[in-house]
């Protein structure tokens, strides 16, 4: 069932994707504005199935139910790291038929395959969030259990303190890895023209680029803004559990379960739906076919999508499966044990999530690439985007041809 919700809002074939098709003929923001409301309204059928599913297994067999319907959607795994795995293969076959400078027909097909492969990926992240809120019940259970905890009311303050924690979690969580997507894509187009720009025979194609420089400012990039992501989701729990309660730690729990989910689908079927509205175009020459205002507008939403399905949505799971094992795992220390009872406690993790905050700013955040230099009359220092004083080439024009090359690289 939540395959099927997510093939309807994600593939070209239906109203959705085509709907965004339709609001980039008056530009890139109204194929923001459509997309995101499109993410938005594909929440609901998942969650009423999700909710469907709790309250029928419940009813039957309690909690032991959820559990066993996790462990059903987790015995699926086959099937979903099959759809998760077609839409880079297709993806990669694509580049590669671009690369090798093959027939146009070669490309053809690999679009087509492409599309069909983001449809899939979104299904497989639907499979991936609904499984990770059956898990992470039955684990919220456990640590109940565990702490000793009977009855949580949410009208509380100190539980409703921490469920608005959580739900403000997943937020945290999708902006660190959405602003470390857009600081490593703006160090690897200071690298592109720098290239372009001291390169000899680049720009005629007469000579090789030097991708692996880009590579390896793509692979250190996902290492260092990993670890404020890592540090939250590891500590978060801890903190709160310790500093406040377990009540408050179980409201913790429960807001970012919810939120989670919620931010799951929305980014995975609104990135899902953008780059299969410009797929649309370019396969069935929807609006005009490619080189359009329209097919520009939609490379934008691509542009944003990219992020959203494939980093920031996918995480979220990682975050609610993680904060409930961290949860269980700390549990027994928690037994019986009431609110502020050992607070000074919960100062060490907070006080260590506040030194790695600092010093990922300090290392990795304070200097921000200017990615507006002109680098086709300056050399650019990938690391800092400052320009250097010798000049490699000559001075070009903002709107020159030859720099629309260069940004468009």
């Amino acid at each position: 069932l939540i395959g099927q919700v997510t093939e309807y809002f994600t593939s070209y074939s239906y109203w959705p994707t085509q709907s965004i098709t339709d609001a980039g003929v008056t530009g890139p923001a109204t194929v923001i504005i459509q997309g995101l409301g499109v993410g938005m309204i594909s929440t609901v059928f998942p969650v009423l199935i999700i909710v469907a599913t709790i309250l029928g297994c419940d009813a039957l067999a309690g909690e032991y139910g959820i559990a066993m319907a996790a462990v059903g959607m987790l015995s699926t795994l086959g099937v979903t790291l099959a759809t998760d795995a077609y839409g880079p293969v297709a993806d990669n076959a694509g580049g590669i038929a671009e690369m090798a400078e093959l027939e146009e027909r070669v490309r053809e097909t690999t679009d087509a395959l492409d599309a069909l492969g983001n449809t899939t990926a979104a299904t497989g992240k639907g499979f991936a969030i609904g499984s990770a809120v059956l898990t992470a019940l039955s684990l919220l259970a456990a640590f109940k259990s565990k702490a000793g905890i009977d009855i949580v009311d949410i009208g509380e303050p100190i539980v409703l303190s921490g469920a608005l924690i959580g739900a403000m979690l997943p937020f945290l969580f999708a902006a660190l890895t959405m602003l470390s997507v857009q600081k490593a894509a703006g160090a690897i187009i200071i690298e592109v023209r720098r290239q372009f720009a001291e390169i000899p025979g680049l720009r005629e194609g007469t000579a090789e680029a030097d991708s692996d420089k880009c590579v390896a400012i793509s692979t250190q990039s996902s290492v260092e803004e990993m670890i404020l992501p890592g540090l939250y989701a590891v500590l978060s729990p801890i903190t709160v559990g310790f500093l406040i309660g377990p009540k408050c730690l179980t409201g913790l729990l429960a807001g970012a379960i919810a939120s989670g989910m919620m931010l799951a689908i929305m980014m995975a079927n609104a990135g899902g739906a953008w780059d299969n509205s410009k797929k649309y175009i370019e396969i069935e020459g929807a609006k005009g076919g490619k080189g359009t205002d329209t097919h520009k507008a939609c490379v934008v939403g691509d542009t944003v999508g990219d992020p959203f399905k494939d980093t920031s949505g996918p995480a979220l799971n990682i975050l609610i499966k993680l904060m409930s094992i961290i949860s269980l795992t700390v549990a027994p220390l928690m037994e019986d044990m009431s609110e502020w009872d050992f607070w000074y406690y919960g100062l060490i993790p907070l006080g260590v999530m506040l030194i790695g905050t600092y010093f990922v700013y300090y290392f990795f955040w304070r200097e921000i690439a200017d990615i507006t230099a002109d680098v086709s009359s300056k050399k650019v220092d990938p690391e800092t985007g400052g320009a250097s004083a010798d000049a490699s080439a000559p001075s070009k024009d903002a709107g020159s041809p030859e720099v629309e090359e260069v940004e468009s690289a």
